[in-house]
């Protein structure tokens, strides 16, 4: 549908990119924003580096891994060392966390505005910074949610609890082998709620959440709506890239954003009704307000 001509960032003046957005917010009918990993990255939930090292060292230094997504496919040896290091990745990346300044600055952005968030990322972030969880569709799953491991019922179960007794508990990289969780139904180890595979559970509240947003979409079909997006990438631009630039493309009264540390681009069909601002998300955001 799109030719592989891009726009990018060198075709407009950045100052003056940064004033249309910033007039495109106060003046839209509505806000879609389309969040990836480089808004979490921005805010400094970094999956590598220093971060990495301060809650995994015992795991790079063991098994080589490199950062906390690699380590998340990592065939570890048993189910305790598995959830020694899952217990720490969701923990860290979940649970008490404070409210950031680069979501702050986002909702009061949008706060005053009719928006939905549409993400793949699955940290929790907008919740703990106060976005309405009715405007929220999590496509990806949730750190929060375990399910069976063999999906053999449409049921995810909430965490928090057992975690929590998880990073209490373990010790030499293992977990107390009577805190290994397993499925109510069929005794099959517990998995995560991440889509990696065709066993994603899409439960009630991921379908509320489908539905809450497709609502959005009738509601606002043919208006003036900003479609932002937020430091999406290219690993699964099906969810928020293309549909944006679809969506885009068939209503004259809209315009795409797109922010991203590296690579904020647009085809050619929407040069018109497109701004790209290349560089980070948070320090661009801090700019627009």
């Amino acid at each position: 549908m799109f030719s592989k001509i891009w726009i990018t960032k060198s075709t407009e003046n950045y100052s003056d990119n940064i004033k249309r957005l910033k007039q495109e917010i106060e003046s839209a009918n509505a806000v879609l924003i389309g969040a990836g990993a480089g808004l979490s990255a921005s805010a400094g939930y970094t999956y590598d580096g220093e971060r990495f090292q301060k809650h995994f060292a015992d795991f790079n230094k063991k098994y080589g891994i490199a950062d906390m997504y690699s380590g998340g496919f990592y065939p570890y040896e048993t189910l305790e060392e598995y959830w020694a290091w899952w217990s720490r990745h969701i923990y860290f990346n979940r649970y008490d966390q404070p409210e950031n300044q680069v979501y702050q600055t986002l909702l009061a952005l949008v706060r005053d505005k009719d928006y939905f968030v549409l993400t793949t990322n699955v940290d929790y972030l907008f919740q703990i910074n106060s976005f309405d969880k009715k405007r929220l569709f999590y496509t990806q799953g949730d750190y929060g949610l375990w399910q069976c491991s063999k999906a053999c019922h449409p049921k995810t179960y909430d965490n928090e609890t057992t975690v929590r007794k998880m990073i209490a508990e373990q010790k030499n990289m293992q977990i107390p082998s009577g805190l290994i969780p397993h499925c109510p139904v069929c005794g099959a180890p517990m998995t995560m709620n991440l889509r990696c595979d065709n066993l994603f559970i899409q439960d009630n509240g991921w379908y509320t959440a489908s539905l809450q947003y497709e609502a959005f979409l009738d509601r606002h079909q043919d208006m003036h709506i900003l479609f932002l997006e937020l430091g999406v990438g290219n690993n699964t631009p099906v969810i928020i890239k293309y549909p944006f630039w679809k969506m885009t493309c068939k209503n004259p009264n809209s315009t795409y954003a797109c922010i991203n540390l590296s690579g904020a681009y647009a085809p050619s069909e929407i040069k018109e009704q497109a701004i790209c601002l290349d560089g980070d998300v948070g320090e661009i955001l801090k700019k627009v307000i």
